[in-house]
């Protein structure tokens, strides 16, 4: 008789989880937090500028000057949704890579490896102390990004 009841239990709790995945979206792959970053659904992805130069000068090994270094952590503080800001920083490395004409090359610049620029972007937020989403539980880090290969 409870193998009968627990049954019906799960079933039923199968039913009601089915029916709130379909009606918050949880089947689409932008479903939770970061849905809010998609630029299909209206979201402005900010163009980086200052961090893009900084990123740009860190990895040729130049010193960066304190105002471009001030900009980029600002225009990542201005970014509201901190789910955002790794995409962001991604949206901003792929357009390097498409100004500087980068393939599948390793070095994106003269002395600048394509592995390290991505490291480099990958830890702005670390630099700049701006919090991110991070499984370890920390507020800054590194963008899990930085992890996988051709990003």
């Amino acid at each position: 008789m409870w193998m009968k009841t627990v049954f019906w239990g799960l079933l039923l709790f199968m039913l009601v989880a089915t029916t709130m995945a379909v009606e918050y979206g949880a089947r689409s792959h932008n479903s939770g937090p970061w849905s809010w970053c998609d630029p299909a659904t209206g979201y402005k992805v900010s163009t980086l500028t200052g961090c893009r130069a900084m990123v740009k000068l860190q990895c040729v090994g130049s010193q960066v000057p304190e105002a471009v270094l001030r900009d980029c952590c600002q225009q990542l503080a201005n970014i509201n949704n901190e789910w955002c800001r790794c995409g962001d920083l991604s949206s901003m490395l792929r357009s390097v890579y498409q100004e500087l004409g980068v393939r599948e090359g390793k070095e994106v610049l003269p002395g600048c490896l394509k592995e390290v620029m991505k490291l480099t972007a990958a830890s702005v937020p670390e630099v700049c102390k701006v919090p991110i989403p991070n499984p370890s539980g920390d507020r800054a880090g590194v963008c899990y990004w930085a992890a996988y290969p051709d990003t």
